[in-house]
């Protein structure tokens, strides 16, 4: 797949985001909800790497002239439909997206597991996933 400077630029943003996140990540559930800084400071990159892969997903639509999504969670299904990644991760992402979006706009009440289950392990996984797909 053809890739210009701004998505290679993203990719390199997702990629940095991620490290520093690896680097802060409490070692389990206990320490992060007792250290608000900790905890904080993971929401707030988990906000920024899925926010990062939303923009990346546009940029790829963008870039392959693919169908317009409706809205950034059917960016994945765009994604999806033209087979450049999974019904699994295009699940996960959107995921990601309406956790990214519950902890940017404190829609409803924030469960404290969840979101350490998705800071700790899955958006890592997730978002090497998706950059490796896209290479």
């Amino acid at each position: 797949m053809r890739m210009i400077k701004r998505s290679e630029e993203k990719i390199k943003e997702i990629e940095e985001n991620l490290q520093e996140l690896e680097e802060i990540i409490p070692v389990n559930f206990e320490e992060y909800v007792n250290d608000f800084k900790t905890k904080a400071a993971c929401e707030r990159y988990f906000e920024r790497i899925v926010e990062a892969i939303t923009d990346l997903s546009y940029m790829i639509i963008a870039e392959n002239n693919f169908k317009t999504p409706e809205d950034d969670k059917h960016s994945f299904e765009v994604l999806f439909n033209e087979k450049l990644i999974s019904e699994t991760l295009k699940k996960r992402l959107q995921e990601a997206k309406g956790m990214r979006n519950i902890l940017a706009h404190e829609y409803g009440k924030v469960h404290d597991e969840l979101v350490f289950e998705s800071i700790s392990s899955e958006i890592i996984k997730d978002a090497k996933e998706f950059i490796n797909l896209l290479k």
